[in-house]
């Protein structure tokens, strides 16, 4: 047997006589195994949840659609399920997912007030968050190599063994890297182990794990050198670790939180409510208002049917969808402040993650899973291209036709084929969704 492979047997072999080390290695790989299995479990609800959408989605519309012959009535009964499946990687990383809604139930009404409504949760749950992989990895990992690594040449200095194991070994490298190298294959293979097993459950593309591989080495390897580089010289272990987590708290959780009171401090922007509340106020101020205000407001927009808005009785359904069209054209303005806002902190909130590297690990681990403020923010587009196309199918009828074409139905647009019909990277060039600094300290 060569050298090194002995120098990393016999180390082997020392760590399995340390009980505390096993009990940390043990304990990582239950608290990865459980976090995996959260995150699965959480995945398979959500799935579970669209697929009893879907199918009640479909039956509801079908019931309307048999009832109604009247086309403002069967737009206004008929609902619309819209919903971002989870990826193949989201248990790992669930992101944004529990904080931004990933289903809606869209109609053919103003749709600003339906897209800021969430889901109705509680707000203390939602701020808690749930423990996923990457929380573990982000938040506990560090903890635990510091307990593993910190005490390195501290313990044998205070044992009085250092001099001696440095006179004996050939080199430097062999005695501490290969002790080095035992303890990080060991805490990484506790805590990749739960996490291959489950990708290969979920099914997870092999660039996805192999990326999630590589930053999660990146990450650890971070901390195993800050931990061995600062007890390299110590003599008091106790103080190594006080060091070595009052850095932990720094990055995991005051840069976070600090960058995100600046944040907030420094970009203002309307509330979700706000924006719900001018459409709505709008829509209502609209049945006072002269038709001729609503209709020469919609036409400013829609000019095609300029030579059909004219009515034959004090209530017709083009002039009510009309109206709700005007209620969104009048908190676009506020609509496209809050994402322009929204953009720019989820761009600020960037440059705090590259002091606060598990908040970096955070933002690249759910960009990976799709699981960002950016996912989010693609799947209220693809809302609102839905939402547009079903206005462009209900205006001919509603403007044009007193009677629906039930054989036309066929025709109407589905969320569906606006997703599968959505450009690649799309969502990257809009304004941003509502992004903020979530600390990972949940």
């Amino acid at each position: 047997m060569s050298y090194l492979p002995e120098q990393l047997y016999r180390e082997w072999q020392f760590m399995l006589r340390q009980r505390y080390i096993l009990v940390l290695l043990v304990c990582t790989f239950l608290i990865s195994g459980f976090s995996v299995i959260s995150g699965l479990n959480e995945v398979d609800q959500q799935l579970q949840t669209i697929d009893r959408l879907k199918l009640a989605d479909n039956e509801d519309r079908s019931d309307a659609q048999a009832k109604y012959n009247d086309v403002g009535l069967l737009a206004y009964y008929s609902f619309h399920l819209t919903y971002s499946p989870p990826s193949d990687l989201a248990f790992a990383a669930l992101g944004e997912r529990d904080i931004y809604p990933w289903k809606h139930r869209i109609r053919m009404l103003a749709l600003e007030g339906q897209i800021y409504e969430s889901d109705a949760q509680n707000a203390e749950l939602a701020q808690a968050g749930k423990i996923d992989f990457v929380f573990v990895l982000s938040a506990l990992a560090p903890l635990l190599i510091i307990l593993l690594f910190h005490d390195l040449y501290a313990s044998e200095r205070t044992s009085g063994r250092h001099d001696l194991l440095v006179t004996t070994a050939r080199s430097s490298f062999a005695l501490w890297g290969a002790r080095v190298a035992v303890r990080f294959c060991s805490v990484l293979v506790c805590l990749m182990v739960p996490l291959y097993v489950s990708t290969w459950l979920s099914g997870t593309s092999g660039v996805s794990v192999l990326l999630t591989s590589l930053w999660c080495v990146v990450y650890l390897v971070f901390w195993t050198v800050l931990s061995v580089w600062w007890g390299k010289r110590a003599s008091s272990a106790p103080r190594v670790a006080s060091g070595l987590i009052g850095v932990w708290v720094l990055l995991t959780f005051v840069i976070p939180i600090l960058g995100d009171l600046a944040i907030n401090q420094t970009i203002h922007a309307p509330e979700g409510g706000e924006i719900v509340l001018t459409q709505r106020e709008a829509v209502n101020d609209a049945w006072d208002l002269p038709k001729k205000t609503t209709m020469d407001a919609f036409i400013a927009t829609h000019p095609k049917w300029k030579n059909h808005v004219e009515m034959q009785s004090m209530f017709e359904w083009k002039w009510y969808y009309a109206f709700q069209q005007v209620g969104d054209q009048t908190a676009a303005s506020l609509s496209q402040e809050y994402q322009t806002a929204a953009k720019r902190k989820y761009e600020l909130a960037g440059y705090v993650s590259f002091f606060s590297p598990p908040l970096l690990l955070q933002r690249h681990l759910t960009h990976i899973a799709n699981t960002d403020a950016v996912a989010a923010f693609e799947y209220e587009q693809q809302i609102r291209e839905f939402h547009k196309q079903l206005r462009l199918f209900y205006y001919p009828w509603l403007f044009t036709q007193p009677e629906i074409d039930k054989a036309g139905l066929a025709a109407m647009p589905s969320f569906d084929d606006v997703v599968q019909n959505w450009p690649e990277g799309q969502s990257a060039s809009g304004a941003g969704s509502a992004p903020q600094i979530h600390s990972i300290a949940r």
